[in-house]
């Protein structure tokens, strides 16, 4: 069962939608929103699965909006306008389907996020089993146990993994690699930055610092990512 929120400024554009979940015995409609900001109240409970988002909407585009989202649920975009597919695409979202919208258009979308949650559940599944992933570098695959990195660190199309005795380099992008590893060891903080809790030594401000062997790694924190920072220290406080 997927839950689904619907986000549009147009009432029938909702409306269609709306229809097409209750086609489709695995959806389960959680909200329909009119607007973005709407749409970032139903997303704080945090078991949202997919939305559907239009893209031109008042106060906030909905290309704006994924944008101040740090941990996105899987996204189709809805337009009448063909020349946002671009900007969608770069933002990693999983379709783009432009109105009128024909349920089995619709039916397709469904499908493929279907596909993509069990997809991560197995991987989530995984990673809670395993204490170490294979990544392809040097050409070969080597092992990376969880206990030994540091912090992970994008550049353009690879990833720098730092580890307590030396790196990995290998070509793989951030969010791939997010969605691996096990989010009660390791959480992004920023576009460029994965940290292991683990090597966390303390926050200072919006700053990270963690020990790297003779030296002290300073971490930024993003913007977009300060409030879940936040949120998962006040947690672990004492």
């Amino acid at each position: 069962m997927l839950n689904v929120i619907i986000v549009d400024d147009e009432p029938l554009a909702l409306d269609v939608l709306e229809n097409y979940i209750g086609r489709i015995s695995s959806l389960n409609l959680q909200a329909r929103c009119s607007h973005a900001l709407e749409a970032n109240t139903a997303l704080q409970g945090g078991l949202v699965d997919l939305m559907f988002l239009d893209i031109q909407m008042p106060q906030l585009s909905g290309i704006d909006f994924i944008r101040t989202l740090s941990n996105p649920p899987m996204i189709a975009l809805t337009t009448a306008f063909q020349e946002y597919a671009l900007d969608g695409f770069e933002l990693n979202v999983l379709d783009y389907l432009v109105k009128p919208i024909a349920f089995d258009r619709f039916l397709k979308t469904v499908n493929k996020a279907q596909e993509q949650f069990l997809l991560r559940k197995n991987a989530d599944g995984q990673a809670a089993e395993a204490d170490y992933l294979f990544v392809k570098a040097d050409k070969k695959l080597i092992k990376i146990n969880f206990d030994e990195v540091l912090y992970i660190e994008g550049l353009k199309d690879y990833v720098i993994i730092r580890m307590i005795n030396h790196r990995v380099v290998t070509l793989q992008t951030m969010k791939s690699l997010e969605e691996t590893l096990p989010r009660d060891r390791f959480r992004r903080v920023h576009r460029s930055y994965i940290v292991s809790l683990s090597k966390v030594a303390a926050v200072d401000g919006n700053t990270i610092e963690i020990q790297e062997k003779d030296k002290l790694k300073l971490v930024p924190v993003g913007k977009n990512y300060r409030d879940q920072l936040q949120d998962l220290i006040d947690q672990r406080r004492l």
